[in-house]
């Protein structure tokens, strides 16, 4: 079992504590025992119009809730975190409403190119795949990587050859094709959009894992990959401290290392999680980059943003369970 050492000591909680901190919700359960497990999930962040369509409201709280609850199952299960944030970021994947698999956002040439990352806290072990275009599921060969190779990250047709002696099934570009993504497309020309799906977990074994996946930068060009599989940026767990999925401008994710700088606040100064995300998103980044969601060992909950909304959810053991979007609304 690998130790760490703790400048200062955490304090102890009594009872349920509920901290709210700008877009911030964690909880730490009864002294007597931390939940048996939990979780959190996000399918990006970043200018949300309020007066969108309701329907479409509709159906990005519905996919969320699936989300949330596909996971719920396999933890209560006493399936592996592993197992639980690969299967629920394959179900972001497969639908076209989240920038990820088939509803990924369109480079400036017309394509797709999809980013991913897994990590399990056990072990630190981790793998990742960036710039692939014809892998129908990213998360599922950045497992593969982690599990199957000697290296963490590999890139363009490296990967999609290493997806290929894998027996991963591979589309046409084209499957990854959207009306709505070719529409953000258009007006892309002079706004970049970025989003991502992500989710992180505490299992009953008391393991943690975080997995991310994107299409990355609307009209992004010159094979552009951002912080979803730069492991410590995007992506990261680690069960002595944390595990942490960022949404958000990739270069400013990756410029402060969000994800391991949110678990450094907690292994290095004693910080509870939530004001180490709080720290990290509402102090180092600036106001509009994007957000993360945590779970700590503990069990803490944390989804924080500083970008207008977030889609996002949450659940653990003791019978939280919600999703949300914009700010005002607690994700329970």
């Amino acid at each position: 079992m690998r130790t760490r050492r703790v400048l200062w000591p955490g304090v102890a909680v009594v009872g349920l504590v509920l901290l709210l901190v700008g877009s911030t919700w964690a909880q730490t359960s009864g002294s007597a025992s931390t939940p048996r497990w939990a979780l959190a999930i996000h399918g990006g962040a970043g200018t949300i119009p309020k007066d969108m369509d309701a329907k479409l409201v509709e159906a990005y709280r519905t996919s969320l809730r699936r989300g949330l609850d596909l996971v719920k199952q396999i933890l209560e299960q006493n399936g592996t975190s592993l197992d639980a944030v690969e299967a629920v970021v394959r179900f972001f994947e497969d639908d076209s409403l989240f920038n990820a698999g088939v509803g990924a956002v369109y480079t400036h040439e017309g394509t797709h190119e999809l980013d991913a990352a897994i990590m399990n806290g056990a072990t630190l072990a981790c793998g990742a795949v960036g710039g692939v275009r014809t892998v129908r599921n990213p998360i599922t060969l950045a497992r593969l990587v982690m599990e199957k190779t000697p290296h963490i990250l590999l890139a363009g047709v490296g990967a999609e050859a290493f997806a290929r002696s894998q027996g991963i099934p591979v589309v046409d570009n084209h499957m990854f094709d959207t009306r709505r993504r070719w529409e953000q497309w258009q007006k892309a020309l002079k706004e970049d959009k970025f989003g991502t799906v992500g989710c992180v977990a505490l299992d009953q074994a008391g393991n943690l894992a975080a997995a991310t996946s994107t299409g990355g930068l609307t009209n992004k060009r010159w094979g552009r990959i951002g912080d979803t599989p730069i492991l410590g940026a995007g992506n990261y767990a680690d069960n002595a401290t944390c595990a942490v999925s960022g949404t958000g401008k990739g270069e400013e994710f990756m410029r402060h290392t969000v994800a391991r700088d949110v678990a450094a606040l907690i292994e290095y100064r004693g910080l509870p999680l939530a004001e180490a995300a709080r720290i990290v998103v509402h102090e180092k980044l600036k106001k509009g980059d994007g957000g993360l969601i945590a779970v700590s060992k503990r069990g803490e909950i944390a989804l924080v943003f500083n970008s207008a909304g977030m889609y996002r959810g949450a659940a653990d053991a003791s019978g939280r369970f919600g999703v949300a979007i914009w700010e005002e609304e607690p994700s329970r």
